[in-house]
C-alpha cells in the first residue's frame, strides 16, 4: 500500500468500515457511489465500503526526516458482485522527494 513509516510517532493510520446492505446510506458511501457512476458510466448501489487514511504519513526511513508528510486514502467499496478501489491525495499530491527513497521504482497507486 505504501513506503510510510510511522516508528518516529508521526502519522496515523485509521479505517471506517460502512455496512450499508438494507440500511440508510451515510453522505460519504453516496458520494463513493456517484463517483463510481460518474467514472464508469454505470449503475452501482454500495453494499459495503471501507475507507482507510493514512494522516500525516512520513516517507520511510522516518530517521532522516520526519517533517515531509502525506495525507492519502484507499476506498474500497462492492455492490458484492463487483468491487472498486479510489485512491485519494492530499490537494498537492504526493508531497514524498521520491529520488529519496530507497526503492527506484516509484507508483502512485496500485498494479
Amino acid at each position: 500500500w505504501d513506503n510510510a513509516d510511522f516508528s518516529r510517532g508521526v502519522g496515523t493510520t485509521f479505517y471506517q468500515e460502512f455496512s450499508t446492505l438494507n440500511t440508510a446510506k451515510p453522505p460519504f458511501v453516496r458520494d463513493v457511489e456517484a463517483k463510481v457512476r460518474r467514472y464508469l458510466r454505470s449503475s452501482y448501489s454500495a453494499a459495503w465500503t471501507l475507507k482507510i487514511t493514512w494522516e500525516k504519513a512520513p516517507v520511510y526511513a522516518a530517521r532522516a526526516d520526519t517533517r515531509k508528510t502525506v495525507t492519502y486514502q484507499a476506498v474500497l467499496t462492492t455492490d458484492g458482485f463487483r468491487s472498486y478501489i479510489l485512491m485519494l491525495y492530499q490537494d498537492g499530491g504526493m508531497q514524498w522527494d521520491y529520488t529519496r527513497l530507497t526503492s527506484t521504482n516509484v507508483l502512485i497507486g496500485y498494479t
